[in-house]
């Protein structure tokens, strides 16, 4: 069982930079429980008396856990902050200091989680340390968490539908709009990924392979050459966040990705042409991530797990490979 109480789901987003001590943007450290960033969002909105364009925050976090992240609110002030503590679900408020840009998505270093999961087989202490090793060594397969397609799970045929549906992409504000488009974009990348997670560490000619240094990509030539670096983690293979711009693998990764493709009734060329009439450019996304700072202990029918994930990864995609089931 996973998030019996929200205690059992801890996130703590690690900064990317602090702020330098002067500006318009106030950038606090918030603490909330049982409360998503958009609900927060909307709170701060609410009882500072700022639009919530003026709100700034690097990740989304869950409703359903204890999370602490980042956020920076522009031209308000320390005095005000006060407000905020009116609402129960939000735990704590710290000021960090002013800094001259707003907090923007994907600004953040990653998250740390620490989980809890209650009810475990008795087989689990055979099976989990094995898994764990394994994730550790070949990596997380990076798969969007399910929360992006909504609670009956079909976000993804409403960005499809809008692919080619001008006269509704128009009616729809730009931020709903590309949510829609990106569940979407998201859960072709999964089936990708589902095609690929018995060779997700391994490089192939014709993948885009992406430096964890820098992020940057590159065409494979020759896959027996790029592997060392592979198995070193410096370089991974990646799946297609489909636009206007972004490639599309060739050979035999490039056979799974059109398979895919194809599965949903479309082809590369007929997204990439939607992709351009609807105005994002897209880009290549690492099938795998690093699983790092793990630790680990079982005691009764009980795991508890702390590690960390880089940005843009979902603790649920660990959950998942431990569990063996999608989990929410």
């Amino acid at each position: 069982m996973v998030r019996a109480v929200p205690e059992d789901f801890r996130v703590e987003e690690r900064p990317l930079y602090l702020p330098c001590g002067e500006g318009e943007h106030l950038y606090l450290r918030v603490t909330k429980r049982g409360l998503s960033t958009r609900e927060m969002v909307s709170c701060f909105s609410s009882a500072l008396g700022v639009k919530a364009r003026c709100i700034g925050v690097a990740g989304l976090k869950d409703a359903n856990a204890v999370t602490t992240q980042m956020v920076s609110v522009q031209g308000s002030s320390p005095e005000l902050l006060s407000r905020l503590q009116k609402d129960s679900r939000i735990l704590s408020v710290e000021v960090l200091g002013r800094h001259r840009n707003r907090l923007r998505t994907g600004h953040h270093a990653g998250n740390a989680f620490q989980l809890v999961i209650r009810d475990v087989y008795p087989s689990a202490t055979g099976a989990a340390p094995l898994i764990l090793e394994e994730l550790s060594r070949r990596g997380v397969p990076n798969y969007f968490g399910p929360q992006r397609q909504g609670r009956d799970g079909l976000n993804y045929t409403i960005g499809a539908s809008l692919l080619q549906d001008p006269a509704r992409r128009a009616r729809m504000p730009r931020a709903k709009r590309l949510w829609f488009l990106h569940a979407y974009q998201s859960f072709l990348f999964n089936r990708i990924l589902a095609g690929r997670i018995d060779r997700l560490d391994r490089v192939l000619a014709g993948d885009w392979a992406m430096k964890h240094d820098n992020g940057a990509c590159f065409l494979v030539e020759d896959g027996a050459v790029e592997q060392r670096r592979a198995d070193a983690f410096e370089i991974s293979p990646t799946g297609p966040l489909f636009g206007s711009r972004a490639p599309w693998a060739s050979g035999e990764p490039g056979e799974v990705e059109r398979a895919a493709v194809a599965s949903l009734g479309a082809t590369p060329e007929s997204l990439c042409q939607a992709a351009a009439a609807c105005g994002f450019r897209g880009e290549r996304r690492p099938l795998r991530v690093r699983l790092e700072e793990l630790t680990w202990a079982l005691k009764g029918n009980t795991v508890t797990l702390s590690f960390t994930l880089p940005p843009g990864a979902y603790a649920t995609s660990v959950l998942r490979e431990l569990m063996k089931m999608e989990v929410k």
